[in-house]
């Protein structure tokens, strides 16, 4: 049978489906260790994970040499891992330990080819377990699904642009499509994405942000006419108080760590507010400070450290803001009355809410004393200039939106909002996940947009709002939509209620994935499916205009240019923006957008971006500056783009987040050792885990009420919104300090605990860091 019969010709797959209990993580080699960590964040724990790594992948040379190149103005690349900024000051060596992991990852020099294919069917590779789909190296040709054979098999580029084109073409409408994007994408290949996708008929443009951050740019849009922070680096450089929610940033944001480190030398108030004391919250060693890395010394992170229920956080934030508001009854310099009076709306109405609500029920909701809120309000009242920063901890929540506009709230009592070293401050995850979105990749977009690219690019594109994460997953469940394609990431993993997920992906007619490596997402498919293989970051792009540069765009809006170093993996891999291209030719066969123009030369890409996107004017030539360029901010300069024209405060109420007798609130996070859903150990050294993922950690007092033993094995039974079920068997308990009645454990093997209708009415996000489970001792354990 041919290549391209075999992806034109939908039948039944002839796999198995998976367990609904994913074997994520490598086989362990030894049994599970559970030691409390007593180390500094990064420090020699991070240079000697990092040696292991670059000694495993046989990357001795070009390793150190990606190092160096690494998030560097001028000829560098920007790292593939995650969004933080680059250093201001000329920094040598602005790198994580995560971060070169992700690029050793990708830089390996193992290959999965067409003869690794031919030797393992779909239905094999289904029984493996991630992290092995991904240790087998980069891929490097298009490949076609056979269900005759149940393989892969080769295709050329050609004729798997005809498979996506035909497939577009032959829709009855162009709905029946979504394109899914991760935060790795460049700005050039996203704008040319979502150009394809509207010029086809649909705005079905779900992307990672959906799951992760879409609380926060709804929040911050609603409360500041923007959909992003309004803070950089600089201003960490000068915050009197920064304020870390829901952030685990030795893991997460691990540069982070040094901006962390500076503040505390300077005397700077740093308050953690985590739910789990993370190693980010304690000391740290930065690596690039050599003289501190001879002499192991450590310097603190934190001054306060704040452990609220899951789901307490709103109710901290307003116990702050009440606390700020009783003492400005007899000290005025708490309010900035001036500020709020001539930039705000809802004032009055927010300090008659704060009053009303009784500290009895913010010390419950919060699982804090009124004491350490007061201690918290202190440290905010008596700074000049505070910064308050979040993640996921706070977003992934029915009341994600209410509680992100609590963080504005508050800041706008004191006038931290356009002026230095104050503001909100979001840490996006992904490394372009902000440019993504700002670049166009947005199921809700406004008019304006639309105006501007259809006079730019000489379309006509749709204005009715198109699918998110959850509503694709929903609408490929039930036949609505037939043809997937993801732009890097791996959906199968990271989205939520992996057998709804799975059951999905199965009902399409087409899947696509532009990918760098093998994952789950390859082997849980349409009836047709294809593989095709992309330019990592650090990889030279030659078009036929020369070597090619893309743009990013980091958490805090600067957008620079990235480089790669090294030769392709393959000669047959293509650019994103060329694969994108592909696609399109094949699915508009008359259209006039001039795609091939376009991939001969970004800086062209880049012109008619600079004509759509607010704030890219003069794109080419600003984003050759040594440090990029930031993206205007209105806020930031007391401009906001509300219907008031001004800040507007929030009356939210407070959510009831106590969980149920016998219940917990269970929140998924990743370890150490993991990057999304890529997986590089079994081990979380910062948590003291070593060869055990399938855990959860649990407070001791609740493991004794439920007669669970030290290590005990447990079963976990979580209970979605409709009623409905979903389990883990044979889980590991774990006592960790975490508050009575939470507990945690990593996605992406918890995924399969939350529902896919148990999203938030607020932000459409899936609800991953409040999961209603009852947790018991195993059945025969």
């Amino acid at each position: 049978m041919s290549t391209e019969n075999a992806a034109q010709e939908p039948q039944e797959s002839r796999q198995s489906p998976e367990p609904l209990e994913p074997r994520v993580g490598p086989t362990p080699d030894a049994a599970p260790q559970v030691r409390p960590y007593h180390h500094p964040a990064a420090g020699w724990g991070a240079a000697k994970s990092v040696t292991r790594v670059l000694v495993e992948e046989r990357e001795l040379v070009d390793g150190p040499r990606a190092i160096m190149r690494m998030n560097h103005e001028n000829g560098g690349f920007d790292c593939p891992g995650c969004a933080w900024p680059d250093d201001t000051k000329g920094l040598r060596l602005d790198i994580c330990e995560n971060g070169i992991k992700h690029v050793t990852w990708e830089m390996t020099r193992k290959r999965v080819d067409r003869a690794f294919f031919a030797a393992h069917s779909v239905t094999e590779l289904a029984g493996w377990s991630d992290y092995d789909l991904e240790n087998q190296g980069r891929l490097t040709e298009p490949m076609a699904y056979d269900p005759e054979s149940d393989h892969y098999v080769p295709i050329s580029w050609k004729e798997a642009f005809e498979v996506v084109g035909a497939a577009l073409r032959g829709l009855d409408d162009p709905n029946r499509a979504s394109f899914y994007t991760s935060g790795r994408l460049g700005n050039e290949a996203t704008f040319l994405y979502q150009l394809m996708a509207r010029e086809l008929g649909t705005n079905n443009l779900p992307d990672c942000s959906n799951m992760c951050h879409e609380a926060s740019g709804r929040a911050l849009q609603a409360a500041l006419g923007t959909g992003k922070g309004t803070v950089d680096l600089k201003d960490w450089e000068s915050a009197d108080a920064l304020f870390i929610l829901g952030v685990n940033a030795a893991s997460n944001a691990p540069r982070m760590l040094t901006a962390l480190a500076e503040a505390e030398r300077r005397g700077a108030q740093i308050v953690h507010v985590n739910p789990l004391v993370e190693a980010a919250a304690t000391r740290t060693i930065v690596p690039h400070e050599f003289l501190d890395m001879a002499l192991f010394k450590s310097t603190r992170t934190s001054t306060l450290n704040l452990q609220p229920r899951i789901g307490g956080d709103m109710a901290l934030l307003r116990g702050m803001a009440k606390a700020v508001l009783e003492q400005s009854a007899s000290d005025p310099k708490a309010l900035d009355a001036t500020f709020v009076e001539r930039h705000t709306a809802g004032f009055e109405e927010y300090r008659a809410l704060c009053a009303a609500t009784p500290w009895e029920k913010l010390e419950r909701q919060s699982g804090l004393s009124r004491a350490d809120i007061l201690r918290a309000a202190r440290v905010y009242t008596e700074a000049d200039r505070s910064i308050v920063s979040w993640c996921l901890g706070l977003t992934q929540h029915e009341h994600g939106v209410d509680t992100v506009r609590e963080i504005v709230n508050l800041l706008l009592l004191r006038g931290n909002i356009g002026r230095e070293g104050a503001g909100p401050s979001p840490v996006r995850g992904h490394s372009n996940v902000q440019g993504n979105r700002t670049c166009g990749i947005d199921h809700r977009p406004t008019e304006a947009f639309l105006d501007r690219l259809a006079d730019a690019c000489g379309i006509d594109p749709p204005r009715e709002h198109g699918l998110d994460t959850v509503r694709t997953i929903q609408a490929m469940r039930d036949g609505e939509v037939k043809v997937f394609v993801a732009m890097g990431g791996n959906f199968a993993l990271a989205a939520p209620d992996t057998a709804a997920t799975y059951a999905a992906l199965r009902s399409c007619d087409l899947t696509v994935q532009v990918s760098t490596k093998l994952n789950r997402s390859h082997v849980v498919h349409g009836r047709a499916a294809l593989i095709l293989p992309c330019l990592g970051r650090t990889e030279k792009d030659h078009q036929r205009k020369g070597v090619q540069r893309t743009s990013v765009e980091d958490s805090m809006s600067m957008v620079h240019l990235s480089l790669g170093m090294k030769r392709p993996a393959s000669p047959h891999l293509l650019s994103e923006p060329a694969i994108v291209a592909g696609m399109a030719r094949a699915a508009l066969p008359d259209s006039e957008t001039p795609w091939d123009w376009y991939i001969e030369d970004y800086d062209r890409i880049r012109d008619t971006m600079a004509v759509v996107l607010d704030g890219f004017e003069d794109f080419n030539r600003r984003v050759r500056l040594p440090l990029g360029f930031r993206i205007k901010q209105p806020a930031r300069e007391l401009v906001f783009l509300t219907p008031s024209g001004r800040a507007e405060f929030s009356t939210a109420a407070l959510p009831d987040v106590v969980p149920e007798p016998g219940t917990l609130a269970l929140g998924t996070m990743r370890s150490h050792d993991q990057w999304n859903t890529t997986i590089y150990s079994d081990d979380d050294r910062y948590r003291g885990v070593k060869n055990l993922r399938t855990l959860v950690f649990m407070n001791r007092a609740d493991m004794r009420e439920r007669g669970i033993a030290d290590m005990g094995a447990v079963d976990i039974t979580s209970t979605a919104k409709d009623g409905s079920h979903r389990y883990l068997k044979g889980y590991t308990a774990v006592p960790y300090d975490i508050p009575r009645g939470c507990a945690a454990g990593y996605m992406p093997e918890m995924n399969v605990l939350c529902a896919l209708g148990d999203y938030s009415t607020q932000s459409d996000q899936p609800i991953m860091k409040h999961v209603k489970v009852t947790i018991v001792p195993a059945a025969g354990g």
